[in-house]
């Protein structure tokens, strides 16, 4: 019996699932928008709430904490000085999920995962090439 043991296993070792976790929420955080299975876009939320989170609070203990999850330097970076300051006046609730297909091959439902504050960033972006078009 499996009583009170709480996660998705995914059909993999405790390692394979840690580096997938990790390998996803570097990709949303990088991209700030990923397309994945539903169940593996509703294990990595609460993950990268968490680093959305470390990133508010933008001290080096907290830097460290998010490198020890997040491998790459870079990404860590634009968490703390792009991402998180999106979010200051937020107390949760950064990412978003929207279910939008099955996949062709096993008919897993799949899903749109991405940062809440994204949108109004698209929209300042496409203001700026409309103006460099437009001149």
């Amino acid at each position: 019996m499996r009583h009170g043991c709480a996660g998705r296993q995914f059909g993999r070792d405790t390692s394979h699932r840690k580096a997938l976790l990790r390998m996803l929420v570097t990709a949303l955080l990088k991209n700030e928008k990923i397309e994945t299975t539903v169940a593996k876009a509703k294990e990595i939320r609460p993950l990268a709430e968490k680093m959305i989170t470390l990133g508010k609070r933008g001290d080096l203990h907290a830097r460290r904490q998010a490198l020890s999850f997040i491998h790459d330097e870079t990404v860590v970076s634009g968490l703390f000085a792009q991402i998180a300051p999106r979010f200051v006046s937020r107390n949760g609730g950064y990412t978003r999920i929207v279910m939008t297909r099955t996949r062709p091959g096993d008919a897993a439902p799949m899903a749109v995962i991405e940062l809440v504050e994204r949108q109004k960033q698209e929209a300042k972006e496409a203001k700026a090439t409309s103006k460099k078009t437009a001149k």
